[in-house]
């Protein structure tokens, strides 16, 4: 029995139902099933066995879930690489998880080429010229000869996490992380097989792969798979496929409610949509919910798999800016830094219990036992829970600053500026100060043309929060440094201006 047992069930059940539209190709259950078999055949030819690592280097592609489900099977171990990396950070990732076998697109053939000079022994296999060739070769009747070795308890993603902070880890998610993370999304999302969810974020992160994506194949629904995110492109196919649910990290929404087709587009068959992967502001929500679209939020990390707290359809209502309550099959505590739980409607650090949780960071047990005692996870992310059990995020405890005494969250200070119409985005960090301790700085990239100072920036917070919150310095800046997902890294924010003092 192993995770990817349902793949075989619908194309049993449903061989003909759509399971993934991608680029102008549609593959349905039936098709999904014989090309896992086949890419287990080829995996195990190839001489993937048990506990390997098999590493992919390409854009959003049907061929990634295939993979993942494949190595299922066998009992092998995903893991996707963010394209957007250096070589530099690519040869590390390798360097430390080993691969079998790197599978890459022909895109990214240059890269790979420096990287078999740069590490002795990586094995590659193009996809285009090279591993599908091998995998339609295969007969499937020799799927009966390839061991099925596959258990739930056995380790099947890693991924590094996005290093928002520090040097990126790898998270190792088993199974039956995957089985109860889809179960969470279910609920989640009210998850059936008549779904059909729009996928646009990048598969080599656990919120593009897990949030929706996989846990919509194992109810049988149907996805539309994205290469990359394009404004244009997403709102085309929210009106021209119609689908019912999508999920959006807020740089993404930023950049729909931006596009001139925002106005017009038909987006009546979405009947939700979620968002998440930072504090998200309340002015990218409430757009959609004007036009009757629940726009939900779910919370966790790489580590969590990532579904940890989620706010369902019909609480975004009464509740928008909440991250939700805690998912089905997690509990959740919030403490102090002496780890007693806090009242509720204190701040306290979010703590994870769950069977969706990851079992290690990929050989480095310090770092694991550090992040996970006694079962649960210490996320370093702050959270207050009202009086009904929803958590409302605001911020990491790593950004928390302690100015003059007093405790500020940036994401306060944060979502006051995203709410300006004359800031194309921004961010808050703490800098060292003598007569203070620290004190909040502002790093904004204001819109085109736009008539905004620092005594305009100022007047943003006056009547909005108390004053010794305020920001002690504005910069502004053409750019910020991101991650993949959007989030501002904001190490190298600090680290920037650090130097330029």
């Amino acid at each position: 029995m192993n995770f990817s047992r349902f793949v075989s069930v619908w194309a049993e059940q449903r061989p003909h139902s759509p399971a993934i539209h991608c680029e102008g190709t549609d593959i349905d259950y039936a098709s999904l099933e014989a090309q896992v078999r086949r890419c287990a055949i080829a995996l195990h030819q190839a001489g993937v066995r048990r506990a390997d690592r098999v590493a992919w280097l390409g854009g959003n592609d049907p061929q990634m879930l295939i993979l993942l489900f494949a190595l299922a099977r066998i009992g092998a171990i995903f893991a996707p690489l963010n394209f957007r990396l250096a070589q530099a950070e690519h040869a590390s990732q390798l360097t430390d998880c080993a691969p079998a076998l790197l599978i890459h697109e022909q895109a990214f053939a240059d890269r790979v080429s420096a990287l078999r000079a740069q590490l002795a022994g990586l094995r590659t296999a193009e996809l285009e010229t090279e591993w599908l060739p091998a995998c339609e070769d295969c007969d499937i009747e020799d799927a009966l000869r390839v061991p099925h070795d596959g258990l739930l308890e056995d380790d099947l993603l890693l991924v590094y996490t996005s290093g928002t902070s520090g040097e990126p880890k790898g998270v190792v998610l088993t199974q039956n992380a995957l089985l109860w993370n889809c179960i969470n999304s279910i609920h989640a999302h009210d998850l059936h097989r008549d779904d059909h969810v729009l996928m646009t974020l990048p598969l080599f992160h656990v919120g593009g792969l897990n949030i929706m994506l996989v846990p919509a194949l194992y109810v049988g629904a149907r996805v539309t798979l994205h290469r990359r995110f394009d404004p244009e492109h997403t709102l085309s196919d929210i009106e021209s496929r119609k689908p019912t649910l999508t999920l959006l990290v807020p740089a993404m929404l930023s950049a729909l409610l931006t596009h001139p087709r925002w106005a017009s587009t038909d987006l009546s068959s979405l009947r939700m949509i979620n968002t998440g992967s930072s504090v998200v502001p309340v002015s990218l929500l409430t757009p959609w919910m004007e036009r009757g679209i629940p726009a939900a939020q779910v919370y966790g990390a790489t580590e969590t798999c990532p579904i940890a707290i989620y706010l369902r359809a019909e609480d975004t209502a009464r509740k928008v800016g909440s991250a939700g309550r805690a998912a089905m099959h997690c509990e959740i505590r919030l403490t102090a830094s002496d780890g007693s739980d806090v009242p509720r409607g204190q701040v306290g650090e979010i703590r994870v219990r769950g069977p969706n949780l990851m079992r290690c960071y990929f050989g480095r047990p310090e770092a694991t036992a550090a992040a996970m005692q006694d079962g649960w996870y210490h996320t370093g992310d702050l959270a207050r829970q009202d009086e009904e059990g929803f958590y409302w995020v605001v911020g990491r405890s790593k950004d928390m600053l302690v100015s003059g005494g007093e405790n500020i969250y940036p994401a306060e200070l944060e979502s006051v500026l995203a709410d300006c119409p004359l800031i194309a985005e921004s961010t808050v960090v703490g800098l060292p100060d003598e007569r203070w301790g620290e004190v909040p700085v502002a790093v904004i990239v204001r819109k085109p043309q736009a008539p905004l100072d620092t005594a305009g920036v100022l007047a943003l917070f006056e009547g909005r929060l108390a004053r010794f919150k305020f920001p002690k310095r504005i910069v502004f800046t053409d750019t910020l440094p991101k991650t993949a997902l959007g989030k501002v890294r904001k190490d190298t924010v600090v680290r920037d201006l650090t130097d330029t003092r």
